[in-house]
């Protein structure tokens, strides 16, 4: 797998992930890359210099920030790893459930609030859903290294089982008629974001405990299903923080 740009390749070495050798193109400005370099080193990472259009050709793109790594793929664990591991962490978890998100931008840029706000792992569908590609990772500004992402066959057969776990599940749906701020936190929750265009699956909807709604004032009919994640993690987080819990 190839990882490109400075946070994703940054990321992928501080969580020791294996890196078969580090890519930096001669015509980049080397000082950049000083700190990246030296923990390299410190791994023993091989690290080599190439034209920029090789780097580009072997990126697959030219937005690879003048660096690339050759790294082994993202192993997804199961979900009862995924729940062993959050009720370890924490008395609430937090846990976000992705239905239908197949477009990697916003798949990795869910991921990357989930981590940033507190959330210990992720669960998306081995179908209809966009693999944990190099798009991903670097959507993901390096979160796809620190969140661990469980896979699994039946989305709705796995929030039965985090029912059973304990964990109350939150469904967002415009028709809803509770505002996402009047959402209890202080319980574990497994927040399901779906697809742009089709939202929330009718069966998956079924299985939430709670649906809430961002409201929406404009002409605008929905939202990015990345920005309608944040909005809801990082308010999730606040009250947690306002309530010292």
């Amino acid at each position: 797998m190839i990882l490109f740009g400075v946070n994703p390749v940054r990321a992928a070495i501080a969580a020791k992930r294996p890196i078969e050798k580090i890519l930096i193109s001669t015509s980049a400005h080397r000082s950049r890359f000083t700190d990246l370099l030296k923990e390299a080193r410190e791994r023993g990472i091989p690290v080599q210099f190439v034209p920029a259009d090789a780097l580009a050709k072997r990126a697959g793109t030219h937005n690879h920030q003048g660096i690339i790594a050759v790294v082994a793929e993202i192993t997804p664990i199961s979900l009862e790893e995924l729940i062993e591991m959050c009720q370890s962490k924490e008395k609430h978890p937090l846990i976000t459930v992705l239905d239908g998100i197949e477009d990697p931008h916003n798949l990795g840029a869910i991921l990357r609030s989930a981590e940033a706000a507190g959330f210990c792992g992720a669960v998306v569908p081995k179908r209809h859903t966009s693999p944990l590609s190099p798009a991903v990772a670097k959507a993901s500004a390096g979160a796809i290294e620190y969140l661990p992402i469980a896979k699994v066959e039946n989305l709705t057969q796995a929030l039965r089982r985090l029912k059973e776990q304990g964990f109350w599940i939150v469904g967002t749906d415009s028709s809803a008629e509770m505002p996402y701020w009047q959402l209890s936190v202080d319980l574990p929750l497994a927040v399901v974001i779906g697809s742009e265009g089709k939202g929330i699956r009718r069966l998956v909807k079924e299985h939430c405990d709670f649906l809430v709604r961002i409201p929406m004032v404009g002409k605008t009919e929905s939202l990015n299903a990345s920005v309608a994640a944040g909005i809801l993690f990082f308010d999730i987080l606040r009250k947690r923080q306002s309530q010292g819990s």
